[in-house]
């Protein structure tokens, strides 16, 4: 998190207001492929991998399934982006001459999901320390790539960095987990199952429909804000939404590594109920003290994280903050989808949310300018939170057993 801080204020500096919104567009499609480069099946692979790891012969089967996905998907994606550069760069960057980016990220890409396929077992053997080892490892390479290529290439070296630093981090991974029992030949190289491959599908639909929904809305958002007000209120909205990421990740960072393969092995419908009320006990008021203590120290984090020229972006924290305790309450809950594998429950909701997320991005943004934006994600997230109360409402609130 702190490597994201320093990152974060050096580019600010160097590109501005401007340059962040045109980073955001690029974070953003950048989110969305590399959803769909691991082959979608990543929190699959870490509930599989919770589930038979004290099975050798069954669990070697799923990695081995994943693995060949993995490669698939990954080396497919990135041949499409070296040969789609210069259409990608005219849509996503309005400008022909980014391309170069869009190829350096054609090439790297099969490395950035390689690492994640990694990562996703190391979650699901729960061995936290290597984990967490990786993710430190990864940060402070991110830092000094993106750094560097910023002060030589202001913009563009952080566009380029925004697409390549992760993959970068797989030679510290393989470093890590070459002595892993898992990690060999016999393991990862076996027949490929239709059938396991069929599960993994189910993984593959969830993911790739968040995976696109949220960056996919936020792609519109922003390109309306900047056509409608300006490029610097995108950035003021992009610089909202990056400091909202950075502690949004201490949260899903535990939610992957802990809270999910917590609920892929619990059978027990009571058991579920007391975990979600435990996580929801332990989260609730560390969120409201943390965001009141940001709140507060909001002028502060501006001029600490960016520059004078962001200070207008004050105004967006109570209604982002706001919105991200009902999106982190509401997640408690849709985890059970993901861990639980109820595909089709999960798309339509994320499908639904994103729908209303662009159609009150739209109206609040006309109506009350770049603020809107915050505001159309507080109101989603709270029909959001209703939404998951009402589907999982017998789950929640019925005092006995149910079939799950």
């Amino acid at each position: 998190m702190c490597t994201g801080l320093v990152s974060m204020k050096i580019i600010a500096l160097l590109v501005g207001p401007a340059g962040i919104a045109l980073l955001g567009q690029l974070n953003n499609f950048v989110s969305i492929i590399l959803s769909f480069a691991g082959g979608g099946i990543n929190n699959g692979i870490t509930k599989y991998t919770s589930q038979y790891r004290d099975n050798p012969d069954r669990l070697s089967r799923y990695l081995s399934v994943g693995l060949r996905l993995t490669v698939i998907s990954g080396s497919t994606i990135g041949i499409l982006l070296i040969l789609l550069a210069i259409p990608l760069s005219s849509v996503i960057l309005l400008n022909p001459d980014y391309a170069v980016v869009f190829r350096i990220f054609g090439f790297t890409l099969l490395l950035y999901a390689a690492n994640n396929f990694i990562l996703s077992v190391i979650n699901g053997f729960k061995e936290f320390r290597q984990f967490v080892t990786v993710n430190i490892a990864g940060s402070i390479i991110g830092l000094i790539f993106t750094v560097s290529l910023v002060l030589l290439y202001r913009t563009t070296g952080a566009l380029v960095a925004a697409v390549t630093y992760q993959s970068v981090v797989l030679v510290v991974t393989l470093l890590i987990v070459r002595k892993a029992a898992w990690m060999n030949i016999h393991t990862l190289f076996r027949r490929f199952d239709k059938k396991i491959a069929a599960q993994f599908l189910k993984y593959t639909l969830m993911t790739l429909v968040s995976a696109l929904m949220l960056p996919a809305a936020q792609l519109l958002l922003r390109g309306y804000i900047m056509t409608e007000i300006s490029d610097t209120a995108a950035g003021w909205w992009e610089g909202m939404c990056r400091i909202s990421n950075i502690y949004l990740m201490v949260v899903t960072s535990s939610f992957s590594v802990y809270y999910l393969p917590r609920l892929s092995e619990i059978a027990d419908s009571l058991e579920l109920r007391r975990e979600i009320a435990k996580a929801f006990r332990i989260i609730a008021p560390l969120l409201l003290t943390g965001f009141t203590v940001i709140y507060l120290s909001r002028h502060f984090i501006v001029r600490m994280l960016f520059t004078e020229q962001f200070e207008p972006m004050t105004r967006l924290f109570i209604w982002q903050m706001a919105g991200d305790f009902f999106k982190i309450s509401s997640w408690l809950v849709a985890f059970v989808m993901i861990a639980k594998a109820y595909t089709r429950t999960f798309i339509i909701s994320e499908i639904l949310a994103a729908a209303a997320y662009i159609a009150l991005g739209y109206w609040l943004i006309k109506l009350n300018g770049v603020v809107g934006a915050c505001q159309a994600h507080f109101i989603q997230y709270i029909l959001y939170s209703a939404a998951m109360v009402l589907i999982f409402y017998k789950l929640l609130f019925t005092p006995h057993k149910i079939k799950q």
